[in-house]
Formats: structure tokens, sequence, C-alpha cells
């Protein structure tokens, strides 16, 4: 595991708490050349402080998440929950707010670590008329054109796309693509990503749209396929 923390006296206790239950525990102050250390390395989780003295730990965050696989827990003095959700759009699988309870991060690590070891690997792209998500690349495409979306809107995306029609709970995207339960502070987390993907997404010459089903969730819901050409 690589912790990338300037604080000498939190990277150690985070450090002693993750070695006594057995894990092998890098430590980066600066965060620079993180990336190549995780792929040199074989990094099984990064745990990524945001304030770093030669480094912005958000594009630290953005890049690790576009050129490695590596799970991400944000542990930051920083609690505003637009930051909170700036991390997760940027592909943190958690963030955790200073102070904590070292016993608490050492509970995240686990979940993260358990979720990270049940993807066998990236799921396949999917596709409606008009539409592509391709999560192995986290890339989307609208009528052919690529389209600028956060790695959280893409994979919220792919999870609506890849079942059309099919109802889901705010409860289940949260916990499916956010890995955790709503509680204060996140239950607009979907509601806010719902917003963005149709500002960036939806055209009114394609036969869809994700659509609010009041008191429930949300649907992407696609016209019966005989009223257009794929």
């Amino acid at each position: 595991m690589l912790i990338i923390e300037d604080d000498q006296n939190i990277a150690e206790l985070i450090r002693l708490y993750l070695a006594n239950q057995g894990y092998r525990v890098i430590v980066s102050p600066t965060g620079s050349g993180v990336v190549d250390q995780v792929k040199r390395e074989d990094v099984a989780l990064v745990v990524l402080d945001l304030m770093l003295p030669q480094a912005d730990g958000w594009e630290v965050c953005r890049a690790l998440r576009a050129e490695t696989g590596v799970p991400i827990i944000i542990v930051t003095a920083k609690s505003q929950i637009t930051d909170k959700l700036r991390g997760f759009d940027l592909g943190a699988d958690d963030y955790v707010v200073k102070p904590f309870d070292p016993l608490e991060l050492l509970a995240r690590v686990k979940a993260v670590l358990k979720r990270s070891s049940k993807q066998t690997g990236p799921p396949g792209p999917v596709a409606v008329p008009g539409l592509r998500v391709d999560l192995m690349r986290y890339e989307v495409k609208v009528n052919g054109q690529p389209v600028e979306l956060t790695p959280k809107e893409i994979e919220l995306l792919w999870v609506l796309v890849s079942q059309p029609n099919r109802v889901f709970t705010r409860e289940y995207l949260l916990k499916e693509v956010w890995g955790y339960h709503i509680s204060a502070g996140t239950s607009r987390t979907v509601d806010v990503h719902i917003n963005r993907l149709r500002d960036k997404i939806e055209r009114p010459d394609l036969p869809w749209q994700i659509k609010t089903v009041w008191g429930v969730g949300y649907k992407f819901e696609i016209e019966d396929g005989e009223k257009w050409e794929k």
C-alpha cells in the first residue's frame, strides 16, 4: 500500500495500523511521481492526502484513476460536501475526513480492498442508438463524438445504460457506484450527477433519456426498437 501524506505523524500512524494488519506499506511525503511508483511497486491501494507540498492532490487522484486501476482512499481535512463530491468525481473509492479514528480508516481500507477483489476486470462497453459507454477506456460517445464526463459520471451512466428501462433506486446507485449507503450529506450525490449527465449527453433527436421515477429513483428509458433504426 502507498500512503501519500506530508504530515509525518499522520503518515506514521496510518503506516503502523496497516503494517500491524500485515500490509506492506510505502510512504511518499510529496506525491511526486506516484503514478510510476504505483505501476512499479504493484501497489494494492493508495491512501491520499490532498494538501501536498509538491503536487496538487486533486490532480494526483485524477492521474492515478486515469492511468492505473488502483483503489484510492482520500484522507484530508477538507470536509465540505463539494470537496467530497469532487473527490468521488475524480475517481476516489472512499473519502475520510481528518481527524479520523484509525480503526475506522482500517475498516474502510478492508472494505475497499474487498470490493476491488470482487472485480474480475472492467466490464465491456454498452451501446444504444447514438450512445456508447466504454468503462474500460472511461470513454463516452454521443452520435459518434466524445463527450467529456468525470469517472463517476461514466460509471453511473454505464450502470443505467447496461439495463435499459430498469428502475434503479438512489440507494442502489449510491452503493453500486460510490460503494456506500445513503447518509447525511450524501443523499443528493446521485441527483447532482444525474442532472449533470442529462446536461452533457441528452439530445432531442435520440430515442432515450434519463427519466426520474418520482419517489423511487431513475431509469434509462429507451423507446421501442421498432421506432428507430439501430
